[in-house]
């Protein structure tokens, strides 16, 4: 993949979760991926989301410690505000595309960081909004991703961070 993807929340929060192994498998290897690739993409509002999810909505949640360690590693990743702009860009795609609230302000974040695909399972598999294109991870693997989308030139940073990676429980 050689441009920006986003990411939204119930990705990170698949990555963390043991209760479906192969959604969390699925997720791990699309993050390892953008990881080395340098070219994952979030906002402010999935890492509120994901927080949230993995510390109080799981089966076996995360601590708040282990939570934040993993929300502070994504800071790599720029997390887009949701400021004035953002939210400006939602009200325009919830009143074209009549999506949800929530959904809108997760495809305006990903048009504001240029992202081509937004990865996320809330979406419908293939709909486009502007330039971003919704794939849904459990869908679309890692390999056919890479043959429609292209490799990525080099990494934007650092390998994925330890507190990134799958506990073991």
């Amino acid at each position: 993949m050689t441009d920006l993807c986003f990411v939204d929340a119930n990705v990170l929060v698949y990555s963390r979760d043991p209760a479906d192994a192969v959604k969390q498998s699925r997720a791990q290897d699309w993050l390892d991926r953008l990881w080395s690739e340098g070219v994952g993409r979030i906002s402010t509002q999935v890492l509120s989301e994901f927080y949230n999810v993995t510390t109080r909505k799981l089966a076996f949640p995360l601590t708040p410690d282990e939570a934040w360690a993993d929300v502070e590693a994504l800071f790599a990743w720029e997390p887009q505000a949701i400021d004035i702009e953002t939210i400006g860009r939602a009200h325009q795609l919830e009143q074209r595309y009549r999506l949800s609230w929530w959904d809108s302000l997760i495809v305006a974040a990903a048009q504001a960081q240029h992202c081509l695909l937004l990865l996320s399972e809330d979406l419908q598999d293939g709909a486009r909004y502007g330039g971003v294109t919704v794939r849904d991870p459990f869908r679309l693997s890692v390999a056919e991703a890479i043959a429609a989308y292209g490799e990525a030139p080099k990494p934007r940073y650092a390998r994925r961070p330890s507190a990134m990676r799958a506990r073991v429980l």
